[in-house]
């Protein structure tokens, strides 16, 4: 396995590691995480240690690409396993936050609504023997996700100490691009899910 994929895979393994972080019951075990103010914003260690965590997944994400591109070793199996990486790792923390109450659920349901029709899309593909890669409008969504998370982490700061409400805009915006990508695959492939045989 070449050092592409085995970021990819590594970037997976950082998810439930970033989940037990986050969601620990740490009041129930005594423990009490420092929380910094900044301005109006109390920042809980939590979320810095999460965020850390998040952005050596993000960084893999960035190099496993650079790296297979540069020295042609793209495969099938990284084709498939990134965007499946990334996809776990951005819905897993939308979940986090929905469950915690800080983002509306509305916009995540339609970011994993698109991401079930697209990898249905892809499925359909692979039965005729064709792998997607990613396509741009993809790629931006994924970009978009991934810094809407880390504003998430740093409760829109530093937005937040001039009252913008920078974050709320990047949720719904992500969720509006990422329909658009979904409706750029199903057109993409639309030849596939209709054919007849």
């Amino acid at each position: 396995m070449n050092l592409p994929n085995r970021l990819t895979i590594f970037r997976i393994i950082l998810i439930p590691v970033i989940i037990l972080v986050y969601i620990f019951p740490y009041a129930q075990y005594g423990i009490e995480p420092p929380v910094y103010t900044i301005g109006t914003v109390n920042l809980s260690s939590i979320n810095l240690i999460a965020l850390a965590i998040y952005l050596i997944a993000a960084i893999t994400d960035y190099f496993d690409g650079q790296i297979a591109r540069k020295h042609n070793l793209q495969t099938t199996f990284g084709k498939f396993a990134d965007p499946i990486a990334d996809k776990m790792l951005t819905t897993t923390m939308f979940i986090l936050f929905v469950g915690k109450g800080i983002i509306p659920a509305v916009p995540v349901i339609i970011m994993v609504c698109r991401d079930t029709v697209v990898d249905g899309c892809r499925m359909i593909a692979a039965n005729n023997g064709k792998v997607v890669s990613a396509q741009m409008l993809g790629k931006i969504k994924t970009v978009l996700q991934m810094a809407t998370i880390g504003f998430v982490l740093l409760d829109n700061l530093p937005f937040e100490l001039w009252g913008l409400p920078v974050t709320d805009v990047l949720v719904w915006f992500s969720a509006f691009v990422s329909l658009a990508s979904g409706i750029s695959y199903f057109n993409q492939l639309k030849g596939d899910i209709f054919e007849s045989k």
